[in-house]
């Protein structure tokens, strides 16, 4: 098993040259693999062909979408071909016999709990997230310490072009979030969301802007987030990864959000932001979004303490539209006053996948017709997965501080 896993490790890296050979003209390299890699590759209607150098393995599978099983064939390598996917950002992983691995061949992201492969169908609307010859601002990391968690945190900022330029403009602050089995790093890794914001600064879409991109996974000094999970005060998507396309996770559902990360965030991470950035003041110029559990998070944080924040925004992550939800009670009855909500809620934006179900439409038409703004939005033809909030940050992040 040592040397089958081995060999599968290597594939991408060291393969021989059958493996290294180009693949069909129509079938370009995906653009998340490593240099020179040649597989897996995309083709025209939106396949993708993989190549394993495995020799000695029974099985070999590609888990990605429903999962496809490779054929040894008369080269001695693992082949397949998968169905159409998505458009889009998608982990992927290599099952070789009873071993599940990332594919070396490709960058690896943190996703679904750990380091897996990824693999990107082009979007024929994706110049939105691409590099363009526009100005560029940049992602900084930034280490603190947390009283609250008793440990070294790590935040990645944004700051927007032009910001070490001008020593007196201060700035917006957006508390941006990532999901389950994700970190700080998705946003800027998996989302690009320093490209989308460069070029909707750059088209005069949005107002430029500092993005502070944490770890909302927080818990209590000598406590584990396993413990936190058990007692329900976080909430935990759960997929089998990877997620199947066109089906969001299943959740385990307990209080939304954790009190944790809240109480961190408001007694260090805040401060920390505001004292080493030139940020204007005021919630006013305070935003807070997130995606999945990020959006829950999000509700749990920003709904009470809207002394704090002023725009808030979920993006497969609303805060109710299920069961029982009562608007009048839910979140210590800050939706009872609609007058008193709109008047403190600049903007409450929801944004959903319209493969996603409609839990959060149905959210978003309850709040209108109790008089509540908020901004819905569907992305068309997506599930639980980076492009739909992609597009729903494009869509969010013009509405911001305005």
């Amino acid at each position: 098993m040592t040397r089958t896993l081995l060999l599968a490790l290597l594939a991408g890296v060291v393969a021989p040259a059958a493996v290294s050979a180009q693949p069909p003209a129509d079938c370009r390299p995906s653009a998340l693999n490593i240099p020179g890699a040649p597989y897996p590759c995309v083709l025209p209607d939106n396949r993708v062909m993989f190549r394993v150098a495995a020799p000695e393995a029974q099985k070999v599978r590609i888990r990605v979408g429903k999962g496809f099983d490779m054929t040894k064939e008369a080269d001695g390598l693992w082949h397949a071909t998968t169905t159409p996917l998505p458009l889009g950002f998608h982990y992927y992983t290599v099952q070789v016999d009873g071993a599940i691995v990332a594919d070396p061949a490709t960058r690896s992201f943190f996703g679904g709990g750990w380091w897996n492969g990824a693999i990107e169908i082009p979007d024929p609307d994706g110049a939105y997230f691409a590099p363009q010859d526009v100005p560029h601002g940049e992602v900084r990391q930034r280490w603190y310490h947390s009283s609250i968690t008793q440990t070294w945190r790590r935040a990645y900022v944004y700051t927007p072009p032009g910001y070490d330029h001008d020593a007196k403009t201060k700035y917006p602050v957006l508390y941006l979030l990532h999901g389950w089995g994700e970190n700080e790093q998705g946003w800027h890794v998996q989302g690009q969301v320093d490209l989308i914001m460069d070029n909707l600064i750059a088209a005069g879409k949005a107002r430029p802007m500092i993005i502070v991109m944490d770890n909302l996974n927080a818990v209590k000094p000598g406590e584990s987030a396993a413990l936190y999970f058990a007692r329900g005060v976080l909430t935990q998507a759960v997929p089998e990864p990877p997620p199947t396309p066109g089906a969001p996770p299943a959740v385990r559902r307990g209080p939304l959000g954790s009190t944790v990360f809240t109480d961190m965030m408001l007694t260090d991470l805040i401060p920390m932001v505001e004292k080493t950035y030139r940020v204007a003041p005021g919630r006013e110029n305070r935003a807070m979004a997130g995606l999945s559990m990020g959006g829950f998070q999000t509700f749990t944080t920003a709904l009470a303490h809207l002394d704090r924040f002023a725009y808030i925004g979920g993006f497969s992550g609303s805060t109710g539209g299920r069961g029982d939800f009562d608007l009048k009670t839910a979140h210590d009855g800050v939706f009872a006053d609609a007058a008193a909500f709109n008047k403190k809620v600049k903007v409450l934006f929801l944004g959903i996948g319209s493969e996603e179900g409609p839990g959060t439409k149905a959210f978003s038409e309850k709040l209108t017709q109790a008089g509540i703004h908020n901004v819905f939005f569907e992305s068309a033809g997506t599930a639980h997965e980076w492009l739909t909030w992609r597009r729903s940050f494009r869509e969010f992040a013009p509405l911001l501080f305005r």
